[in-house]
């Protein structure tokens, strides 16, 4: 089936929510946890798998549902159908800061790969599939794996980046060498591969891991300046060791916290 055109608009900069208009009877499907609001006569449901009923069949839904879990996404998604009479609107907030970028899959010859957790919201039609790395170099040290997401048809699609977004266009035979977790998806003629970094002080010193991607044109290429594992790191690393806090900015510590007037023992 065609999937079903709907209108949107984001708002934010760094903590973005996109916000879709629905016309009665149609529908978007999110992934769960991505719901932030909607208006009334907006039913939601939870449905196995994507929804895009390719395949009406009892085996048809569980293969796509179980597709998801390869990803290690949920079995079920959640669709949101307007059942009322006039427009009305639903919106869907990105999980940490970055962007989110609307996908225009008609004008991306009908496929777009991602990584796993970079879905956040569709036009009800658009199928969520997986796709599969033929390289073992990439499935084994690409960061994504040998699966990625596959996003298809005809629709709009809806995903986040971390951080701030690049948008690369690459010509014939144009390479793009790339962080591996800062990859956010690209179009479907993108050849992707992995390439060792080289260099004994590149491997043990360099702090930026072994493998880097290089992203082979024609065709368009999405960076994220701050992967989610990334931000993740900094975040545990910044974590007080025994329950103490380390006393950040200040050069006398706890000392410098009672002063400040922290009055914590």
């Amino acid at each position: 089936m065609n999937a079903h055109e709907i209108d949107y608009e984001i708002f934010g900069e760094e903590m973005q929510y996109v916000e879709i208009e629905l016309d009665p009877q149609e529908a978007v499907v999110a992934e769960a946890g991505s719901f932030m609001m909607m208006d009334t006569d907006i039913k939601m449901n939870t449905i196995f798998g994507d929804g895009s009923n390719q395949d009406n069949s009892v085996l048809g839904k569980i293969f796509s549902a179980g597709k998801r879990m390869l990803t290690g996404e949920s079995l079920f998604m959640t669709a949101f159908l307007n059942i009322g009479q006039g427009k009305k609107q639903v919106s869907f907030a990105s999980p940490y800061p970055g962007k989110i970028l609307p996908i225009d899959l008609s004008e991306m010859g009908g496929r777009f790969i991602c990584q796993k957790d970079a879905f956040l919201c569709a036009a009800k039609g658009v199928s969520v599939g997986i796709e599969f790395s033929k390289r073992l170099g990439r499935g084994l040290f690409g960061g994504e794996g040998f699966i990625m997401q596959k996003l298809e048809g005809d629709g709009m699609s809806f995903i986040h980046a971390g951080g701030t977004l690049a948008k690369k266009t690459l010509g014939p035979g144009e390479v793009l060498k790339v962080d591996t977790g800062c990859i956010v998806g690209f179009t479907k003629d993108v050849d992707y591969d992995i390439e060792f970094v080289g260099g004994i002080r590149n491997t043990v010193f360099g702090g930026e891991g072994l493998f880097f991607a290089t992203l082979r044109g024609p065709g368009t290429v999405y960076i994220q300046s701050l992967p989610f594992s990334r931000l993740a790191g900094r975040v545990l690393a910044s974590i007080p060791r025994g329950g103490k806090d380390k006393g950040e900015g200040s050069i006398l510590g706890t000392l410098g916290d009672i002063v400040g007037g922290d009055t914590r023992f």
